[in-house]
């Protein structure tokens, strides 16, 4: 049976989350009749059950023989692949390929490429659903730029939800993106978006599910 890995994000969340329901149980169990006690000790179990569910880590390792492929930065299902204009750092015309996150995948984010990082920043929005269109220009979001060895740029997207209200960003502007390890975190329903050249050879299509640092979405040229 495997080990279930709880993401250092959501360490401190479930302890608080244990001492919480632990405080609202005792009182329940002395004061109030055992049927009472039994649906709230049911309740509170299974949240506590989901919130651990939420925050898993699973470990995730691939070899890959080719350099540049690109692989999937998180996992979910894949909401848009099509030529757009990206206009917060490159201000031309990108494939914007879009996965999007339900509160039942897992929420951490790998890096999709090897490469040296040129841009990691934060931008403040709105916390419209996810799934719309809009939501890529905005809501809140984070902003990574890597630059491979052969010196093509791709740009990866955090994206926050209507309830994901906090985006975690491990990327240090000068440091490498290294494969099989964490870009960062969103924390609950969210969407990754990547921005990548015209002229890459995609692997998937629309309506895929994907599982992040394992699907191959792409190669670039």
């Amino acid at each position: 049976m495997k080990r279930l890995h709880v993401h250092r994000e959501g360490r401190n969340i479930i302890i608080g989350l244990v001492f919480l329901l632990f405080a609202i149980n005792v009182p329940v169990y002395l004061y109030v009749n055992h049927w009472v006690f039994a649906i709230t000790l049911l309740l509170t179990a299974a949240l506590l059950v989901f919130v651990t569910y939420f925050f898993r880590n699973p470990v995730r390792v691939l070899e890959v023989d080719d350099p540049n492929f690109i692989i999937a930065p998180a996992d979910g299902r894949v909401v848009v692949i099509e030529p757009t204009k990206e206009n917060d750092y490159f201000h031309d015309e990108r494939l914007q390929v879009s996965i999007f996150m339900s509160p039942f995948n897992v929420h951490a984010n790998w890096y999709p490429i090897e490469g040296e990082i040129l841009v990691s920043e934060h931008q403040k929005g709105r916390h419209k659903g996810a799934w719309l269109p809009k939501s890529s220009t905005e809501n809140e979001r984070s902003l990574v730029v890597i630059e491979t060895p052969s010196k093509v740029r791709i740009a990866v997207r955090q994206i926050a939800g209507a309830m994901a209200r906090r985006i975690v960003t491990y990327a240090k502007v000068g440091n490498k993106s290294m494969r099989n390890h964490h870009l960062g975190f969103i924390k609950l329903g969210s969407r990754v978006d990547m921005y990548l050249p015209l002229d890459t050879e995609m692997f998937v299509e629309v309506g895929d599910h994907v599982r992040g640092n394992e699907t191959i979405i792409g190669r670039i040229n």
